[in-house]
């Protein structure tokens, strides 16, 4: 019920997860991300705790293959997950079930890992990697263009309710954390809205969190 992108970028270092689904609030049950450690998703029928727990073994220096096998060893219900992950490094390794849902496919490319199921065909997922590959420009944005080049190819075989993206950089919270829970349709182009108006405040925001002096106004009643 899922098509992600999880991915690294070379420049920046920052690592980072678009997601949508036809489930409701995909965002807040499958992108798991940690700055300088990696990212997962952990999707199909999901476990979160899976995520969380790749991502300590990484940070207990396991290779992104460990770290991947040792936590579903521990899962009776392995069979049922999907799991994609990249390291710091931009290593990549993934995982999918035997009792998964529908078409699914999983390609790695470079700095990048897409993976999906109960999908509309099998080149959904080789169009997020040529089009993450081929975008420049923040990675957020690459994400979102792998996010909708797999749409645009097909996406899921019904419709997708909710999207996310989430980057993380330097710091201990997220640069980006942006969520659709739930649309009728199109989850993905009211992602790229969001993102659109969201990112040329960024860098304003990380100002405000490491330095209020330097803090621009917000231009809100009060603080104008």
């Amino acid at each position: 019920m899922t098509l992600s992108i999880t991915a690294r970028c070379v420049e920046s270092g920052q690592l980072g997860i678009a997601i949508s689904s036809s489930s409701i609030a995909v965002g807040a049950r499958c992108p798991w991300l940690m700055a300088g450690v990696g990212a997962v998703s952990s999707q199909n029928i999901t476990l979160p705790l899976l995520g969380q727990q790749i991502l300590t073994q990484l940070e207990h220096g396991l290779s992104i293959q460990q770290a991947l096998n040792m936590t579903l060893a521990e899962d009776r219900f392995r069979e049922y997950r999907q799991v994609a992950v990249i390291d710091a490094a931009g290593n990549t390794a993934h995982a999918s079930g035997s009792k998964m849902l529908g078409i699914w496919h999983v390609v790695e490319g470079d700095n990048c890992v897409a993976a999906g199921n109960m999908l509309a065909d099998r080149a959904v997922i080789n169009a997020m990697v040529t089009a993450f590959v081929e975008t420049q420009g923040e990675l957020t944005t690459r994400l979102l263009a792998a996010l909708q080049a797999g749409i645009d190819r097909g996406g899921e075989m019904g419709p997708e309710h909710s999207a996310a993206v989430k980057v993380v950089d330097d710091y201990a919270w997220p640069l980006v954390d942006l969520r659709v829970d739930w649309v009728e349709q199109n989850p993905v182009q009211s992602l790229i809205q969001l993102w659109q108006a969201y990112e040329p405040q960024m860098e304003a925001y990380v100002t405000r969190a490491l330095d209020p002096r330097e803090a621009p106004s917000y231009g809100v009643p009060g603080d104008e």
